[in-house]
């Protein structure tokens, strides 16, 4: 951690969905390093509960972000506790692993995948519920609790493959572009009342996800030529940013963090 950035959200208070592994655990541990108190939320209790006991100055709670009720109880939590929030980043998401093994198989048979014809509605729906659905839980929450007080800031994690969508896997493309696009929505609105409102749309990256990716799949988003996959750590670096007065003039930005694989 950059020691210049040592108490930056000093005094604010946080809620981070999908804290208990890869983007958002690490947005925990920056987020609590620079002084903030943090609420570690995700459907994994184990998971965020052990990210909680090792950063001081963090809680956990076990939040399915699909589940707007539970979302809802998460927010009302942190705010009968502190009377205020001021920092959400929600870094809550799925993939579809069966896609995944199927796109590879195609690489590996150097044939064209085939995926849509074989998605089921479950798939389609589960990731929707989660990626898309869960934002405008999280986003509406956060609002509720922002606007009346007039500042907070919100930093919603899309993807680069919302703008560089992978053939097969249209889904999880098709989620990733609604949450970019919902998050600017809710970002012109959320200005009027003091609420920032932006997006990190990471690359490849190394978090959990990513090493359930089938190695040729992995291969086929390695390019010599550019960065290396992100680490965490480097994704959360852009959200404290874009959550961070450094930022104050940035409403409804998507943020490409994706190491030079394209530009938009």
């Amino acid at each position: 951690m950059d020691g210049e950035h040592t108490g930056r959200f000093a005094g604010r208070v946080a809620l981070v969905t999908g804290a208990g592994s890869g983007i958002g655990a690490a947005v925990t541990r920056r987020l609590a390093g620079q002084g903030a108190e943090v609420f570690a939320t995700d459907v994994d209790g184990p998971a965020v509960e052990a990210v909680a006991k090792e950063v001081a100055g963090a809680h956990s709670l076990i939040v399915d972000v699909a589940e707007a009720v539970q979302v809802d109880r998460a927010f009302d939590a942190v705010v009968r506790q502190h009377g205020r929030l001021d920092v959400v980043v929600h870094a809550a998401g799925v993939d579809d692993p069966t896609a995944k093994e199927w796109i590879a198989e195609a690489l590996v048979a150097e044939r064209p995948p085939v995926v849509t014809g074989r998605l089921g509605g479950d798939a389609w729906r589960r990731v929707m519920r989660v990626n898309l659905d869960g934002t405008f839980h999280v986003l509406r929450a956060a609002l509720r609790v922002m606007a009346p007080q007039r500042s907070g800031a919100v930093v919603t994690v899309g993807s680069s493959s919302a703008f560089d969508a992978q053939a097969g896997y249209p889904h999880y493309a098709a989620s990733k572009a609604g949450v970019h696009a919902l998050s600017q929505s809710v970002a012109k609105e959320a200005i009027a009342f003091g609420v920032r409102v932006n997006t990190v749309a990471p690359g490849p990256t190394e978090t959990g996800m990513a090493a359930r990716t089938p190695a040729a799949l992995r291969r086929g988003f390695a390019d010599p030529r550019v960065r290396p996959y992100a680490t965490p750590e480097e994704i959360a670096d852009v959200a404290l940013f874009l959550a961070s007065e450094e930022a104050a003039n940035l409403v409804g930005a998507v943020v490409l963090a994706n190491g030079g694989r394209f530009t938009v």
